[in-house]
């Protein structure tokens, strides 16, 4: 069905009332750096509990990169309430250590400064280590530090009921589901541009991330130390970020979810020359990489919107969808914004709610191969030059300004976040589609231009500017700490975290050889 006849099934009462139902949750990574900003060399910090089991705190490619995961609500309050509890409670454990605030990394020594997250003995534990391992041999560590937040979001059953009805489709709810996702992944894929130039806030490096490769980076002023590019919006999402030259190669199809895992499951097992060279094990016989194919596990393909499922023990995320379909999209392309202390706030929840179910209520033409290598050439041009008044973007054989085409899916756009204002009783969708609508005509009103606006006003490197906000930041949070009731709740998870480690690692019984062997069959 079109956006339109979409549009008018839910402006029914009745049918609009669904869209309370949309659920939502973050996940925030930030590098622990010391007090002169180099990454903390220190371990998880116990007192936080296990990063293999609790449910709140983690780590991800880095023992220094926490993750922060928030319970996935209908209450967007109550999701930005749990992160910035989540924020407080961890101050509480780090010492003089600070929160780095921007997703660009800086003061990074070597590779091997960089430590490797550590999970315990247990086979999982272990696996997910070597995994690590492997991408720290396959891409090099530094690459790995780079920190973002992951936005889920899903819409309810009895939505994706209604949408079924009307369009008289006889498959069933789970393959509706799953199709109606890939539809909005495939919009998602074309229109992610405009979330860069609205939302990046990643213009500036250290030149300590960049001092071993090729760059199109240019002295930030007189200062040596910064490098940037003077319209840039997202550098982490261009080819200094999440990007492999072996996994150009790879044609992932987003056209229904068969040809999606089809394509994966391909790449898994596909024998990888550059990685067979690095080898499996060392001389010791330790692992240096899961396998030396494509693909080490699912995950390790790069991608700015994932399909996902809730996975059981064991299982591999491709296997959990094939059998039970898409539940709900992994957004993976927002920066954190320094000049938030969670990173992010309710605007920019709200437009990414409306820009998501427009992208899911708007018809979706399957990708063909043409569109397929323009999507990434558009996503270069806006991290580069995103905010240059003449940029121009690629659409089939011509070209439009990015200002252009942003004003045509604004557009469209705008009943979608009438409908979620409607249906919420408030008048917050509207504010934030309004607010980012100026950012469109105004280059200057973008994360990424204040922050260099920023740096210029106080004569500050990017690392000290990103100090001066962690500082900031870490100022906020303390300045309210948590209640005795929320110490002692966030206490009893860590050690239940703990001791379910515990009991993981009591459990095995088969060698890790043998492990790995059966959770690839």
């Amino acid at each position: 069905m079109s956006l339109d006849a979409n549009l008018e099934l839910l402006r029914d009462p009745a049918r609009a009332a669904r869209l309370t139902g949309i659920m939502r949750g973050i996940e925030k990574e930030s590098l622990r750096v010391e007090s002169s900003g180099r990454l903390a060399q220190t371990p998880h910090p116990k007192t936080l509990g296990s990063a293999l089991t609790h449910p709140l705190i983690t780590t991800d490619f880095s023992e220094a990169l926490l993750e922060f995961i928030t319970a996935p609500s209908s209450s967007m309050d109550s999701v930005l309430k749990q992160l910035e509890e989540i924020h407080r409670v961890t101050y509480q454990e780090l010492g003089d250590e600070l929160l780095w605030v921007s997703s660009m990394p800086c003061q990074l020594g070597d590779d091997d400064s960089i430590p490797i997250a550590y999970y315990g003995s247990s086979n999982i534990g272990t696996m997910k280590r070597i995994y690590r391992e492997g991408l720290g041999n396959r891409y090099g560590r530094l690459m790995q530090t780079i920190a973002g937040i992951h936005y889920n979001f899903s819409v309810p059953d009895s939505l994706w009921e209604d949408l079924k009805e009307a369009a008289g489709n006889q498959q069933s709810l789970q393959d509706f589901k799953s199709d109606g996702y890939f539809s909005l992944i495939r919009n998602f894929r074309r229109y992610s541009w405009l979330l860069l130039y609205l939302l990046g806030a990643a213009p500036a490096v250290c030149r300590s991330f960049v001092r071993h490769q090729k760059h199109r980076l240019m002295p930030f002023g007189s200062d040596s130390h910064s490098l940037h590019q003077p319209f840039a919006t997202s550098l982490r999402m261009g080819d200094l970020g999440y990007q492999s030259d072996s996994q150009s190669s790879l044609t992932v199809s987003y056209n229904d979810l068969s040809q999606y895992t089809k394509t994966l499951q391909e790449a898994l097992k596909k024998p990888y020359p550059d990685y067979e060279a690095i080898g499996l094990k060392s001389s010791k016989d330790s692992h240096k990489q899961l396998n030396t194919h494509l693909l080490q596990i699912e995950n390790e393909f790069y991608s700015s919107i994932r399909p996902k499922r809730t996975t059981a023990t064991g299982e591999t995320p491709l296997h959990a969808l094939a059998e039970r379909g898409v539940e709900y999209v992994e957004v993976r392309c927002i920066d954190l914004n320094p000049l938030l202390p969670c990173g992010i706030d309710m605007q920019t929840m709200c437009f990414l709610d409306t820009f998501l179910l427009f992208c899911l209520l708007k018809d979706s033409p399957k990708t063909n191969n043409v569109e397929y290598a323009l999507i990434p050439q558009n996503i270069d041009r806006t991290v580069y030059q995103g905010r240059d008044p003449e940029l121009k973007l690629l659409v089939g054989d011509s070209e439009i300004l990015l200002r252009e085409w942003g004003q045509l899916l604004f557009d469209e756009m705008r009943p979608v976040a009438d409908l979620l204002d409607s249906a919420n009783q408030t008048n917050a969708y509207g504010q934030a589609f309004n607010v980012m609508m100026l950012k469109l005509t105004d280059g200057g009103a973008t994360p990424a231009a204040m922050l260099l606006e920023e740096m210029r006003a106080n004569g500050e490197t990017y690392y000290a500017m990103a100090m001066r906000k962690a500082t900031e930041h870490r100022a906020y949070f303390q300045a309210k700490p948590p209640s005795a009731e929320t110490t002692a709740k966030y206490r009893q998870l860590a050690e239940e975290s703990l001791r379910r480690q515990t009991e993981i690692e009591a459990s095995d019984t088969l060698s890790f050889d043998d492990f790995l062997a059966g959770y690839y069959r």
